[in-house]
């Protein structure tokens, strides 16, 4: 049977390694797609099997509406790979990417396909809870400040109107699926947990992501690099050797 993996409706492998000892799924920011994991497929070369999500609404999948809830998409990209591949599996996830993969995490867990471990990466712990958030009901010019504030898009997309117009319904999708999400409370994984964040993060505080170690029973360790919310853009190569260093690859 063909799997979602294989067909590319929604995991990109843009180096596929598939004699690599483990794969590594990477999950997109808000309004982010899979390339921006191509470095790291490129970086791992045949060292790690790299899965890239695609969420619906940007890129190839523009003409499809997002989806504005964190559990779906956990639920989508969960069939996606399970798709009969035995090797052993590691999430990263950056900012709503965090949350997705720990959605992901759990899924796994219950279906008794563990990750080998869970990177956390420009997100606050669910239970590090902040009033509350709507932006995804602000008006185009709010949202578009909000997003530029955090130095993770090109500025020329929002200035170009059909760009604008492109994006934009992917970001609020992503923005309600972030500010809607409410974890349950007795949810708890049982893998290794790795939290990795910038130290003038507007949207994470260091202790706000050190929280997340109370959301596992296996081992964690936190790792804070200088930067804001896009701090890995900047600290690539050092991001990269944690992953490394924890898969050993």
């Amino acid at each position: 049977m063909t799997s979602a993996v294989d067909t590319g409706v929604w995991i990109r492998r843009y180096q596929p390694a598939p004699d690599a000892a483990v794969r590594l799924l990477c999950l997109p920011h808000a309004g982010g797609a899979a390339s921006y994991y191509l470095p790291v497929a490129r970086a791992l070369g045949t060292a790690a099997d790299v899965l890239a999500a695609q969420y619906p609404g940007r890129q190839d999948r523009r003409a499809e509406p997002p989806l504005g809830s964190i559990r779906e998409l956990a639920d989508r990209i969960t069939e996606a790979v399970t798709d009969g591949d035995e090797r052993p599996l590691a999430v990263f996830g950056h900012s709503m990417g965090a949350l997705v993969g720990y959605e992901v995490a759990m899924r796994l867990e219950k279906a008794g396909r563990a990750p080998v471990r869970l990177f956390v990466s420009g997100r606050r712990a669910p239970s590090a809870v902040r009033p509350s958030e709507n932006l995804h009901r602000a008006g185009d010019a709010e949202l578009i400040h909000a997003v530029r504030g955090l130095s993770g898009t090109d500025d020329q997309v929002f200035e170009n109107e059909e760009l604008r117009s492109m994006v934009l319904p992917a970001i609020r999708g992503d923005y309600k699926a972030v500010e809607t999400y409410e974890p349950r409370p007795d949810d708890r994984l049982g893998c290794p947990l790795t939290v990795l964040t910038g130290d003038d993060d507007s949207t994470t505080t260091v202790a706000e992501a050190r929280a997340w170690a109370a959301h596992t029973d296996g081992p964690s360790d936190a790792h804070v690099f200088p930067g804001g919310h896009f701090y890995l853009n900047d600290q690539a190569g050092q991001v990269l050797d944690v992953i490394r260093r924890h898969l050993r690859l």
